[in-house]
């Protein structure tokens, strides 16, 4: 099946509104995900981009996501808890999940859990209300988080994404070419089906 590369971090505003879309989306249209969270503080910062010293672009991206949140027809309670998972935990979890094959399970629920329910991500309370209904070991995975293959997977994940010239999430990538942020995912999945007009783009 034709791939289209998902890369996004657990803790990006935009990225809720691309994880809680992207999968329906891309079965409709015949196109297999591969789930790829990354390290976007690293890639930001070598960009020079500050987001958390803007506060008025701050400000403008939670308005701008609870518009396109109903604009999708999707939840938006109130702006999450920002910045989350600061030791880069509930990013770690994810290179198991990827490795065991549930990171789009884990990812949706840690999303719908930071945005919902107010939880920050990458605390154990996060980690418990996710993966417990999902059938995890909690302790067995967060000594799998924090053992050194984890960190290496995130920083071989976020070299990836720096390689196809990725400097923000969610970001996606088909046949190298890259598409930056949420409202680029349409986009992005016509350009996976091949169709031509796009294609011819130079």
């Amino acid at each position: 099946m034709r791939q289209l590369e998902f890369f996004y971090f657990l803790g990006s505003g935009y990225a809720y509104l691309s994880v809680m879309r992207i999968g329906p989306l891309a079965r409709d249209a015949g196109i297999t995900v591969r789930w790829r969270p990354f390290n976007v503080r690293t890639v930001m910062a070598e960009n020079n981009i500050a987001l958390r010293s803007q506060t008025a672009k701050v400000k403008y991206m939670w308005r701008d996501v609870q518009r396109r949140a109903r604009t999708h027809a999707l939840p938006f309670v109130n702006a999450p808890i920002w910045p989350t998972d600061p030791d880069l935990l509930a990013n770690r979890v994810a290179m198991v999940a990827a490795e065991g094959g549930w990171c789009e399970d884990y990812t949706i629920e840690s999303f719908k859990a930071w945005y919902l329910e107010g939880v920050a991500l990458g605390d154990r309370a996060h980690l418990e209300h996710v993966l417990r209904p999902l059938g995890k070991d909690v302790d067995a995975v967060i000594a799998q988080a924090n053992a050194p293959a984890a960190h290496e997977r995130l920083k071989m994940e976020t070299d990836a994404a720096r390689e196809y010239g990725i400097f923000g999430s969610p970001a996606f990538v088909v046949n190298g070419e890259t598409f930056w942020g949420d409202d680029r995912l349409e986009e992005a999945l016509s350009w996976a089906t091949g169709r031509r007009r796009l294609q011819d783009v130079h």
